[in-house]
């Protein structure tokens, strides 16, 4: 049944794309979700049943299968209006352990995924489509362990950047949110107590971030609200961004 709304989110099956398919939902959105886990899929759809959910598992990577994923979406739901590219991959290595294959790895899916969705997402919108891409603050300032995460974040963001200013005479719109250290099932896997602790301290708020909070930051820039916003980067990182000498000189 075609809406009015309808919202693509990929990597939707778990954490900031999931916790934002549950806010677009509870926003009377209908929403496609794209993943290539296939039993994060199912558990997502599961959870999600009765709602106006439709899940489809495809590689981002892969342009014939996106091809197809948003077909499938535009014949459920009818046009696109947004498009939230949560799909993430994040491996952490000292520079010197990375190798090329893992830094065109993390490339392909964090960035070239993004660009791969974003031109099937044009090719089936509405009258208006508006555009959300996860950037993360490791693309907008260095942090160690993260060359070629970080680059593929700055690359994303560039990258929007561009294309709101080329395509916001069609209607579209482009925005990107940078998430700081969030409380999801990668960072729980990845961060140990003492990577944790360096995080906390390094972040004025002192704290970690929930999936939730980055996702009502997405609802936003995905919004009627947001319609004069593009091209802009929002982070959403309890401040690490901006933050210098956090203690005064002496204490």
């Amino acid at each position: 049944m075609a809406s009015e709304r309808h919202v693509v989110v990929t990597g939707g099956a778990s954490g900031i794309g999931l916790a934002t398919v549950h806010a677009l939902v509870d926003d009377g959105y209908a929403v496609t979700i794209i993943d290539a886990g296939g039993s994060a899929i199912s558990a997502a759809e599961e959870s999600l049943e009765g709602e106006d959910v439709f899940c489809t598992r495809a590689d981002v990577t892969d342009e014939e299968e996106i091809a197809e994923a948003f077909e499938a979406a535009a014949e459920e739901f009818g046009p696109i209006t947004g498009l939230v590219n949560a799909a993430n991959i994040l491996r952490v290595a000292p520079f010197e352990a990375t190798s090329a294959e893992l830094f065109r790895q993390i490339l392909d899916v964090n960035l070239v995924g993004a660009f791969i969705t974003s031109a099937a997402a044009l090719d089936r919108m509405g009258d208006t489509l508006s555009i959300v891409n996860v950037s993360a603050v490791s693309g907008m300032r260095a942090n160690a362990g993260r060359a070629a995460y970080g680059a593929s974040k700055a690359g994303l963001i560039s990258m929007s950047q561009a294309m709101a200013v080329e395509l916001a005479a069609s209607g579209i719109r482009v925005n990107c949110v940078a998430p700081g250290p969030i409380n999801t099932e990668t960072t729980i896997d990845t961060h140990s107590a003492e990577d944790r602790a360096r995080w906390s301290e390094r972040v004025p708020q002192h704290r970690y971030g929930l999936p939730e909070e980055v996702a009502a930051a997405i609802l936003f820039l995905l919004s009627d609200q947001a319609s004069y916003i593009n091209g802009q980067v929002l982070a959403v990182d309890g401040g690490f961004s901006v933050a210098g000498l956090m203690r005064p000189v002496g204490r």
